[in-house]
Formats: structure tokens, C-alpha cells, sequence
């Protein structure tokens, strides 16, 4: 089965400066570094000391050949066994690491650093039975181990398991009473188990042993923020930039907030000079994303962003994001309007020209998102992902040839860009030259070996023509290695093997395909065919009217279908 449509992606700053609010804390707790005795006539020592000079030059495998002849003079070092597995780690030979710390642990069952690294290990293998068993074993054997503390709770947290990892932070804390970590992981346990006087209380005291920490102080908003405590949040974000000016999120949450708060002059003085600063640090904009756009909460975005606007009414980044906040809120009119705010040498043109198009299709307006990129190319006329989205777009209204024109256009700037060869081989298809189609899929498969699109696209072709139908199957299980959940490929399968005659494999891929897209008319079909062929005609009427409903255009065949089974 073929389906592929180009969507629009409105591309945001993902990359996130931290802005000071971090909670540091070492998870892992330091390895008792003890070297094998120094000068051994053996000469474990000097390969050990040969190992950390190779490791310090950048040669890591020199420097594990040098382990090895260390621990082959020194055979019951634990600690030689535990810098082994630990550069093992490093290199990301994950398996060879567990294998190395287990040898050690034979020998030394009971040794914490090794036990630690054991554990590490295996949770990053996800042995999560394992990691649990060994961080218990530790605090067990020495329950000042501060950091397994961490690592255990950690693990609960992961698997859902906020009981646990309660009991974990409890154990923790009275161990450590000063110990501010704990009781920011217990406020977060809390907030999460929806106990907000908890949570507040525990947040508070991590503030109380680590006043520094900005991260609790905004644990305390979230949980202000469900609670209607506007002005416990105004003072909270003082306070941040009190101790830091320079704290994006506070100041972009005082904002609003003293707007939310009938503080119009408050807030559009600070919201006007973050606009202003946004022009040479685009981390505003970045946290403007991250706390309100990736959120879906719009509404709060439009306050904040409207207020910097005043401060940088031209700012392409600023006027972007409105835009992608428009078109989150559906208003397709007001988004078009911000995206052609956005400057030719902006980050974003390319994604704000790419997202009018669309916005205009999604309008219905095909012809004008044509006539925009057209106008756009003759500015960027050796752009070809822009000439690609025009091709689409002549593809959708069937002006085939202008399609072909441009994507021929495209393919003399960028001659190896498999996805031009690939929808230069769907509009081929659509307009029934399926010999040039195949001629598109077999480049864009020879350039891209992993496009799944096209790897299926073409084994598709080959099963619909009913030739090449092993060749067929071979392109289109590569595909499903690089797409194995893909409803549309999976249907392609089981239309392979319907057209091989095993009717009974391919009503096992056709039912999976329905599981996976249960709306499309094409794979409904194919269904109800399969059914037809291992004599299923109740479910096969059933398919065929869910196909009928769902199809738009061509529905006399399957009309005809449906007429003969209900005779």
C-alpha cells in the first residue's frame, strides 16, 4: 500500500541553553581508587600506569591491551577488573564491561566501588532486577553509600514505582538529614502522587539546606500554579531574579503573571525589554517555546509574546513563533500573517515559507500556495527543497507535467537527492508511466538503500502489476526493517503474498494493516478480497462497506463487489 503526503513541521529551537535551574548532583558514588602495589616484579604495575598514560592520549585500545597484560600479572586486582570494565563503558562495549566487572565480583563478591559499577552497568543494560538487587546489596552492606541512595530511587522512578522509591528518599534522608537531595526527589514523588502539601513542604526544605537552588523554586510555581497561588508565584520569580537577573524563565513567567494579575505597566515594562534582549539572545526565544509552545498552551504564549513584541516589532524569531502559535490555535489568516513577518536571512525563512504553503492548502487555497512558492523560488532559484513542496503541490491538483518540470529543475541543482527521484517516481505513477516510476524508485533506492518509502513504493508497483513478485517481497520486508510498525507497508506485504496465491499469509498481514490504519479505503479492500478468497464472505461484505464509506472518489468496482455478495 502507498500513502505519502508531505506535512508540514514547524521547526522550533529544540536546543535548550540551561538556564541555571539545574539540580547538581553526582549519581555516582567515587570508586575507592586503590593501584596495584607499586614496582610489582610482575610489572602489573607499569602497564597499569601505561594504561592511564594511553587513556589520557586518546587511545583507548592501547590502553586496554595495557590492562589486560596488567591484570594477566595481577590476577586477583579488583581494581584492575573495575578500570577495565569502566574503559569498556566508555567505549560503549557494554557487554564486555558486565563481563569483566562480573569476573571481578567472583572474586570479590562484597567490594562496594565494584558493586556500584556493577549495578551501573547493568542498568544501563536495562537488567533492572539486577541493578535493584546489587544498589540493595550495597546499602545493606554500608548504608552511609549516600549516591546508591539516589541511584536506587532513580530505578523506581523509572518503572512507576513512587512507593518504592519513597521508602528509598525516607531511608535517605535519615541517614542524611542534611541531605537536600532527598528531600527534593520525596517533593517530586509527592507532586507526582498529586499530594501538593507534601510536596510544598518538602520543596521548602530543600530550599532551607540549599537556598542557591532555582529548580525547587520552580517545582513550588508548578505547584502554585494548580493551586491559584498567583502570588506566591510573582514573589517566587522576584526572588530568582533577585539572586540571578539573568533567569529567562523567571522573567518570562513574571510577566505574565503580573499581567494575569491586572499589572499591565509591570508587565509589559519586563515582556518589552525581553523582546528587545531576544534580538541578540535567542534563548528567550527558546524558553518562550519550551514553557508555553511544546505545552500547547497558547493563550499564555500570545500574552508574552504580544508584550516582546513591542519591544522587537520587526524580530523575525519573534514574529515565527507567533505564527506557530496561531496555527496551534487554528487561526490560519493570523499565522500566514506573522510567517510573512519573518526576513529572507532569518533561521526560520525556509520553515515559515514552507508552513504559509501548507497553511494556504489547508485552507483549500492549493492554486495560491502555488503561486506564492513560485514567487518565493524566483528569489531562491537554486533551492530545491523548495521546488520539491511545489512539485507536491502541482502533484495534488494532477498538473502533472508542471510537477515533472520542477522536480526536473530540482534534480539539476541536486542530481542525488533521493527524495526528488522518489515523488518525481510518484507523480510518474499517478499519471500512468509506470515504467519512468519504477526508473524514480530504483535511484532513490540506489542513493537512499534505507528510504523505506521508496523501498515499498516500488515493491508495491511490482505486487499491483502482479511481476517481480519475489523481488517484490524482498523490497518490501527491507522496508519493513526501517519501518516495522507501518501500517501502509505491512498491507503492501500481505498484497504481495494475496498476489502469490498464499491467501492465508496474506490475510494475517492484511488484519495487521487494519489494526494500524483502520480508515483507509485501499487496505479495507484488500481485506475484504482476502476474505473473499479463503471464502469469508460475511466479513468480506463487512470490509468492503467499511472501504465504501471511507472512499471518495472510484467506487464503482468496489460497488460492483459488494452487489455481487449481496445476491
Amino acid at each position: 500500500m502507498r500513502a505519502y503526503f508531505l506535512k508540514p513541521i514547524l521547526c522550533f529551537m529544540v536546543v535548550l541553553l540551561s538556564s541555571g535551574c539545574a539540580l547538581h548532583i553526582k549519581t555516582v558514588e567515587p570508586v575507592a581508587k586503590k593501584p596495584p602495589d607499586t614496582y610489582k616484579s610482575d610489572g602489573s604495575y607499569y602497564y597499569y600506569v601505561e594504561s592511564q598514560l594511553q587513556r589520557r592520549m586518546g587511545n583507548p585500545d592501547n590502553a586496554v591491551s595495557c590492562l589486560r597484560k596488567a591484570i594477566e600479572r595481577d590476577p586477583d586486582s579488583s581494581y584492575l577488573r573495575g578500570e577495565l570494565a569502566d574503559l569498556y563503558f566508555i567505549l560503549k562495549e557494554k557487554e564486555k564491561a558486565l563481563s569483566v566487572i562480573e569476573e571481578a565480583l567472583k572474586k570479590d563478591p562484597e567490594n562496594i566501588a565494584i558493586l556500584i559499577m556493577y549495578g551501573r552497568i547493568k542498568q544501563d543494560l536495562k537488567h533492572i532486577n539486577d541493578a535493584e538487587k546489587a544498589y540493595k546489596k550495597i546499602i545493606a552492606a554500608d548504608p552511609k553509600q549516600k549516591n546508591t541512595y539516589l541511584l536506587l530511587g532513580g530505578l523506581y522512578i523509572e518503572e512507576g514505582n513512587l512507593a518504592e522509591a519513597l521508602q528509598v528518599y525516607e531511608r535517605l534522608i535519615e541517614n542524611f538529614p542534611g541531605f537536600y537531595a532527598g528531600h527534593f526527589f520525596m517533593g517530586k514523588i509527592y507532586a507526582e502522587q498529586g499530594n501538593l502539601l507534601n510536596a510544598e513542604r518538602e520543596f521548602k526544605k530543600t530550599l532551607e539546606l540549599k537556598p542557591e537552588l532555582e529548580e525547587p523554586q520552580f517545582e513550588l510555581i508548578n505547584l502554585y500554579k494548580k493551586t491559584g497561588k498567583d502570588e506566591s508565584i510573582i514573589q517566587i520569580c522576584k526572588d530568582i531574579l533577585e539572586r540571578n537577573p539573568k533567569n529567562i524563565s523567571a522573567a518570562i513567567e513574571l510577566g505574565y503573571y503580573y499581567y494575569k494579575n491586572g499589572m499591565q505597566e509591570e508587565s509589559e515594562k519586563l515582556l518589552k525589554e525581553l523582546g528587545a534582549k531576544s534580538l541578540s539572545d535567542t534563548d528567550i526565544i527558546a524558553e518562550v517555546v519550551q514553557i508555553y509552545l511544546d505545552k500547547k498552551k497558547y493563550d499564555e504564549a500570545l500574552i508574552v509574546l504580544n508584550g516582546m513584541l513591542k519591544g522587537a516589532p520587526d524580530s523575525s524569531d519573534i514574529n515565527y513563533v507567533m505564527g506557530a502559535v496561531c496555527d496551534g490555535k487554528e487561526d490560519n489568516t493570523a499565522a500566514i500573517m506573522y510567517f510573512k513577518k519573518v526576513i529572507p536571512d532569518s533561521r526560520f525563512y525556509k520553515n515559515a515559507v514552507i508552513n504559509i504553503a501548507f497553511l494556504y492548502q489547508k485552507q483549500g487555497k492549493i492554486k495560491d500556495a502555488i503561486i506564492y512558492l513560485n514567487d518565493i523560488i524566483k528569489s531562491n532559484p537554486d533551492d530545491p527543497e523548495l521546488m520539491l513542496y511545489l512539485g507536491t503541490f502541482y502533484e495534488e491538483i494532477k498538473e502533472y507535467e508542471n510537477a515533472e518540470k520542477t522536480l526536473k529543475r530540482a534534480l539539476e541543482i541536486d542530481l542525488d537527492n533521493s527524495k526528488l527521484h522518489f515523488r518525481l517516481g510518484i507523480v510518474y505513477d499517478k499519471w500512468g508511466r509506470k515504467d519512468d516510476s519504477i526508473k524514480e524508485m530504483k535511484a532513490a533506492i540506489s542513493l537512499d538503500p534505507k528510504n523505506a518509502n521508496a523501498l515499498n513504493y516500488l515493491g508495491y508497483t511490482y505486487a499491483d502489476l502482479g511481476e517481480n513478485l519475489d523481488e517484490a517481497e524482498r523490497l518490501i520486508k527491507e522496508a519493513l526493517k526501517h519501518k516495522p510498525d507501518d501500517g501502509y507497508i505491512i498491507d503492501s506485504l500481505g498484497w504481495v503474498y494475496f498476489k502469490k496465491g498464499d491467501f492465508k499469509k496474506a490475510l494475517k498481514y492484511l488484519e495487521k494493516a487494519v489494526d494500524l490504519v483502520s480508515d483507509d479505503p485501499v487496505i479495507l479492500e484488500h481485506l475484504g478480497d482476502a476474505y473473499m478468497k479463503t471464502d469469508n464472505r460475511a466479513n468480506a461484505l463487512k470490509f468492503y462497506k467499511q472501504s465504501l464509506l471511507n472512499k471518495k472518489d472510484d467506487k464503482t468496482g468496489l460497488e460492483k463487489k459488494i452487489q455481487e455478495l449481496m445476491r
